[in-house]
């Protein structure tokens, strides 16, 4: 079974208009969290709301919100978490497209932070969103309702997906391919998905499992949906690749890095076609995991077939 057959349960469910709600709910909540009221606008503070509220998806706060849905929580719970973990993601973008990372130009549609403020508050930023992040979940989050066990459950797995065992994991990864590219050495397939799973996957993971857990999931419902973010994570990325060799899809980023930059990607190894043909089956593989849960899961899979298929 391809993406192409799987049917939408819910005709009546409009995607658009579910992200543009769930976006501006984000957003709004993120407006409030990073200003400082009554203080002057200094640099850091410009910096760091120049990036946070530069836009994007806003994928995994919208993924903690519709995970938490579908056990029938609500949003107003998990919104400072899901807001918080949004922060955590813009702080990796930031040091993501730094010199000697990535040395991106481009970010969300716009110049990278570094380009606009320096290197150096570049990184202040970062550190300031990272930071940030756990003093949001643990004031905000208690102020929401979250039970103290649980929000330290949550804070644990957080804290996990985004160290050393997890989102940072996944950059050392990634510039380790870079040596060895550069080395002529060899770089298999079971790297590239490692790097990926790591460093896009483990955030998109536990915001799933995040919003499940304060919805109330129990054990059974949260394997399905770890395996539901895990899929999707990982196709998310190889759908990246290869809108960076074929164009489209609303990046927000230069396409053709990877081939300037000579970076080994799953495109570049897999080829394109089976590129799309492995993020297929893991869009399946997201769905399926879903089969449990009725149509409170429906914008979980919606979203599933939107990152599947992105325009390629």
């Amino acid at each position: 079974m391809r993406i192409s057959s799987l049917k939408k349960s819910d005709m009546s469910f409009d995607l658009d208009t579910y992200l543009s709600d769930k976006k501006k709910l984000v957003e709004d909540r993120l407006n409030s969290l990073l200003r400082n009221p009554g203080a002057p606008l200094g640099k850091l503070e410009e910096s760091i709301r120049y990036s946070a509220l530069a836009g994007g998806k806003r994928l995994r706060p919208i993924l903690a919100i519709a995970a938490c849905e579908a056990l029938g929580g609500s949003a107003d719970n998990v919104l400072p978490i899901a807001c918080a973990i949004e922060m955590i993601h813009t702080y990796s973008l930031v040091h993501d497209d730094l010199p000697s990372m990535d040395d991106d130009a481009l970010r969300r549609g716009v110049p990278t932070n570094h380009t606009i403020f320096g290197e150096a508050a570049a990184i202040l930023t970062g550190d300031a969103l990272l930071t940030d992040a756990f003093y949001v979940m643990v004031n905000e989050g208690l102020s929401s309702g979250i039970e103290p066990e649980l929000l330290c459950e949550v804070i644990s797995d957080i804290s996990h997906a985004a160290g050393s065992h997890g989102m940072i994991r996944g950059q050392a990864i990634d510039l380790q391919i870079e040596t060895f590219t550069e080395d002529n050495g060899d770089v298999s397939l079971q790297d590239i998905e490692l790097m990926h799973s790591l460093k896009t996957g483990a955030l998109i993971e536990v915001s799933i499992t995040t919003g499940a857990k304060i919805g109330g999931a129990d054990t059974k419902q949260l394997k399905q949906l770890a395996l539901y973010g895990r899929s999707i994570g990982l196709a998310f990325q190889i759908v990246d690749d290869v809108l960076d060799v074929v164009g489209g899809g609303d990046m927000g980023k230069e396409s053709g890095n990877d081939a300037r930059n000579d970076k080994s990607t799953y495109a570049q190894l897999a080829g394109i076609e089976a590129s799309k043909k492995r993020a297929s089956e893991l869009t399946e593989s997201a769905v399926g995991a879903l089969s449990n849960f009725g149509e409170s899961a429906e914008p979980l899979k919606e979203i599933a077939l939107y990152l599947g298929c992105r325009k390629f």
